[in-house]
Order: C-alpha cells, then structure tokens, then sequence
C-alpha cells in the first residue's frame, strides 16, 4: 500500500493542482475502497443467515443466499438443503477466513464510491470467499469435524449472493447427488446414487463390526461409526481430495477410514478427529461377505484407535493391529487371508533363501495407495502377521499396549518402534524382526 501511494502522489506532482488534485482523491478513493472490499462482514453475514436457515429447516432462507441469476447453482444448493436435513445435525457454523481481491463488474455502481465497505460495490462485482465449515453430528461424532469451502461471491440488488463453489473446497458427500440416509444401532450410512437395501447391509456389517471392536477398545471413542458410500470410485477420489484422474488409486481398496487432521492424535493437538468411512462401491461389491465384515471391522478399527494413533505409530502397525482386529473372528487359515505374502515365501523356498518381502517389516512407504497392488498387499498381509505374532507369543493386552507406546514415541512427533518393542515386549526391533520373518515363514509354508 506504501509504494502504491507514493507513486500516485509523484504522479500527481506532474499535473496542474485542480486536475491533481481531482485525481489523487479519486484514486485515494479506489485504493481504501479495494481494502474495504476485503472485509469479510458482509459475507460473514450470509453465511450466517443461510446456517441458521438450515438449522431452523427454512429453505427459501437457506436459498436466499445463493444468487437467483445462478439457476444451476441454486438447484444444487436445493439438494444440498434436502440432503443436510436429513442429517442429525447438531452443529453447522461458518468462519470467514479470507476474502480475496474482488473482480470488478461492469454494472452500474451500487453504492457511493469510496464508501470503505463491501456494500459499495458495483453490481455484479465477484468476490472468492474462503470459509472453514464446521460441523456435528449429534451421538455420534465426538468433537467438530472442520472444512474448507471456498464460495464465490456476487453483488446483486445491493447485497452479496452466492453464485458459486469455487475452486479448492473440499468436497462433501451431500454435494454429489440426492442422498439417502441409513441409520442402524451403532452406524449411520449416507449413500448417493445407492439403493436403500445396499445401504441398509452396509449399516447391518457396520453394526456387527461396532461390538466386535468394542470388546478390544471399550472406551476413548463414541462406538458409533458413520459411512459414505459415493455412487463411483471418480466420487470417492473426490470425498478424499484426490483428483478424478487419479481415482485408479483407490481401485482395490475396499474402504478408507478418512479422519480429521489436527486432534489429540497429532502432535500438539488438543482432540481426537472424527472419522468417517468412505466405501469403494466397485472393490466392497466384489467381496465375499466374510471379506465385507473384515474389510468393516478393520475400518472400525482405525476409528477405535484414532485417539492412540499419532505421527509415531508406524503403519505396519496400525494396518496390522486393524487387520488382526480384522480376521480375529475369520476361519480363514493365514495362507488364505495373506495370499501374497504366502506366494513370495513359496516363490523363495523353492528357489532358496529368504523372501524380499521379509527382509525388513513393511516401510511406511510400501502401504501408500496408487503402490503396485501386490506389493501393497503384501506390506498389509506382514503388517497383520506381525500383529498376529504379538498376539499369540505375548498376549493381546501386550500388542494394545505395544500399540499405545509407539504412538507416544517423542511425542507422537514421530517413530521409535525399537523403543516401543523394547519398552513392552522387551526386544529390539532387529530381534523382533528376525522372529516375524521366522513366524512369518512357518505359518505361511506349505
């Protein structure tokens, strides 16, 4: 702003003093206007109003807010309303972050110039507004789940009016389509573009996994989990930021367990996040239904955990203790529910030696999605294994506690798994690796 000014009054100095003078008040006047267009009360106000609307269940007040030369935006707006009543809402609220330089239109001016405020715009003048939503759904999430919207912002008829999403806001599940709401004894399933009974087996599987889980972790989480099961795969790339182009990354995966970055399981965080489960369509389809309630138990688990799981917990620890959760109840001997690992450790007896993918516990980098897809079953299969092994060499309770002392390792900052090891089970983690490579081979050999 200095520089800016300096060079308007240097500019002025050329000119005879009537026309300078004109001239510097009127861009004097541009530039507080343009700071003024910047305050985020007016904008604060509409989303205010349109979360009351919502609230109270008024939907012309909820419509109010969304520009009516948007007929596009202003139908989906429609279908989000219908979609979010159906929704336990305990708590929905907006906070301003940012507003951002407006685009000036070309209509007539709406209000004096140099007024100092967002009301002074020309009509039709835009604006992209960054907000963060939060939100809560009553008995059953524990704390507020946050996000970022990013809306832009019309003048019309003197006031400000939604035209649109833009860009860089995080995507809902109520924004997708019509959406059908499932409510079981422990779980709640949204679904878009599914039917009610799809909906309805996923809430049943998603009831059995609660008590399942329950028995191991009985307190620190709310023992109710929510699922969304998006119409396509392109539909969940989107619910977990991932661009559309990439949605082959989430192809085999059965479901994620998508948590809220920030909480009492990150390093200075003062609160665990809320959980939601996003249900590949495609992949759960294609499971027996022994595989649907592993694949539910498993998720359910990462919820259970959440509050003990910190930058520290390695992930052959986190994926293997929800796996072991997993496949406790599974008749499935190890060699059918570890095929890959199984194959490898085949491969290299009959050849001689030990199997690559035994060499070392799985790296945090071998569970990331989009990996090659046996490989990536494998760095799960040894990560459950290794779980397994803790289970029945040293006791259950061994293994969750194992589990809550790796996740405090400096911190939570990040991993010390041998500390972890030694401090629970009393070895390193170059002995401990050495006996899952022999559990491994033994209950996985012909």
């Amino acid at each position: 702003m200095g520089e800016r000014r300096h060079g308007i009054l240097r500019y002025a100095r050329a000119l005879s003093g009537t026309a300078a003078l004109a001239l510097l008040c009127a861009l004097s006047a541009f530039v507080v206007a343009d700071r003024g267009d910047r305050d985020p009360a007016p904008f604060q106000r509409v989303l205010d109003r349109q979360a009351a609307a919502l609230r109270a269940g008024d939907e012309r007040g909820f419509l109010d807010a969304v520009d009516p030369q948007a007929p596009r935006h202003r139908g989906a707006q429609r279908q989000v309303f219908h979609n979010l009543r159906r929704l336990p809402l305990s708590t929905w609220a907006y906070e301003v972050r940012e507003v951002a330089a407006p685009h000036r239109g070309g209509g007539e001016a709406a209000g004096s110039a140099g007024s100092g405020t967002a009301e002074g715009n020309a009509q039709g003048d835009t604006v992209t507004v960054e907000a963060v939503l939060r939100y809560r759904l009553a008995d059953f999430d524990r704390v507020t789940t946050t996000a970022t919207e990013r809306f832009r912002f019309v003048r019309r008829d003197g006031g400000w009016r939604i035209a649109d999403e833009a860009s860089g806001s995080d995507s809902q599940l109520w924004e997708q389509g019509a959406m059908t709401v499932v409510r079981g004894a422990h779980s709640l399933v949204l679904g878009v573009g599914r039917d009610r009974a799809e909906l309805r087996a996923l809430a049943d599987a998603a009831d059995r996994a609660v008590p399942a889980v329950a028995g191991t972790w009985p307190d620190g989480w709310s023992r109710r989990t929510v699922l969304e099961a998006p119409a396509s795969v392109r539909q969940m790339a989107r619910l977990l930021g991932t661009p559309a182009a990439d949605s082959g990354t989430y192809a085999g995966i059965a479901a994620v367990t998508t948590g809220e970055a920030g909480g009492a399981s990150r390093p200075g965080g003062g609160r665990a996040p809320a959980d939601r489960i996003v249900v590949n369509p495609r992949a759960y389809g294609l499971l027996s239904e022994e595989g649907r309630q592993v694949v539910l138990t498993h998720e359910t688990t990462h919820v259970a955990t959440r509050r003990q799981t910190t930058s520290a917990t390695p992930l052959w620890l986190s994926e293997g203790i929800a796996d072991w959760a997993g496949y406790r109840r599974s008749h499935l001997a190890p060699r059918e529910a570890a095929p890959e690992l199984a194959r490898a450790v085949a491969d290299r007896a009959a050849a001689g030696g030990t199997a690559p993918a035994l060499r070392a516990l799985p790296a945090d980098a071998d569970f990331r999605f989009g990996n090659d897809p046996a490989g990536l079953a494998r760095a799960y299969e040894g990560g459950w294994l290794a779980c397994r092994m803790v289970a029945e060499e040293w006791g259950a309770e061994k293994l969750l506690a194992l589990y809550a002392r790796a996740g405090r390792a400096h911190g939570g900052g990040h991993p010390d798994p041998d500390a972890a090891l030694r401090s629970v089970l009393g070895v390193g983690k170059e002995q401990f690796t050495e006996r899952w490579r022999a559990y491994a081979t033994r209950v996985l050999g012909p």
